[in-house]
């Protein structure tokens, strides 16, 4: 059994995305980031950072991890499902996965950060943030050309990074010319595991002045 400790945010989404491809029995502990709970003692003892999601497997000793790229990789290892054996396979997994941890969540959220919750508008940042996600969609959309998923078959590279890019419209950066990588989220968002798993631990409704205020608290 495994204790999920998140909040509806792409990182927190990645790890339910994959407890529900994987099957694996799980229990979901909301997280209030806006109520600071993620800074609680209990909760930094599980967690340093002090950022979501964090797992306990209850199965191997009460073992945590946390940072949402290492939940996938040990979830893929523990289960042999969603990461080739094979040292090429692997590492193409990998280098994907990688590429979503060190570029896609990053510019993306700063994207986040300066077009939609700082209540001023710097427009170089913003500028700046939104090229840099879109030419990394374009490198998606590339890949995506002559590849029905980015490393051989479905894999926590596709989850890693399609729970971010999915979230496109709330950055500011269009796809609309990018056909490879539409069809690609498309086919993720029709996945039982994916729709289940990006209402976990609730729907959300960010088109809200409640859910702005709500993620500038967390700026602070």
């Amino acid at each position: 059994m495994i204790d999920l400790y998140t909040s509806p945010t792409p990182n927190g989404w990645k790890a339910s995305v994959t407890l529900e491809e994987l099957q694996v029995p799980y229990t979901v502990i909301p997280v209030s980031l806006s109520d600071g709970e993620q800074k609680s003692p209990q909760y930094l003892a599980l967690n340093p950072n002090g950022r979501i999601p964090t797992i306990v497997d209850r199965d191997n000793g009460d073992f945590a991890v946390f940072e949402s790229g290492a939940i996938l990789l040990y979830l893929a290892e523990k289960t042999g499902r969603l990461l080739p054996a094979d040292a090429k396979g692997r590492s193409q997994v990998t280098q994907w996965l990688m590429f979503q941890m060190g570029g896609v969540g990053p510019m993306m959220g700063q994207a986040n950060v300066f077009y939609r919750y700082f209540p001023e508008k710097i427009q170089a940042a913003i500028d700046r943030y939104q090229k840099e996600s879109r030419r990394l969609f374009e490198v998606l959309n590339t890949r995506l050309e002559h590849n029905e998923y980015l490393a051989g078959d479905y894999s926590i590279a596709d989850i890693a990074n399609w729970c971010w890019v999915r979230t496109y419209a709330w950055s500011g950066v269009a796809v609309d010319d990018l056909p490879h990588l539409q069809r690609w989220i498309d086919a993720i968002a029709a996945r039982p595991a994916a729709i289940k798993g990006i209402e976990i631990p609730g729907k959300i409704d960010v088109d809200t002045e409640t859910f702005v205020k709500g993620a500038r608290k967390m700026l602070v």
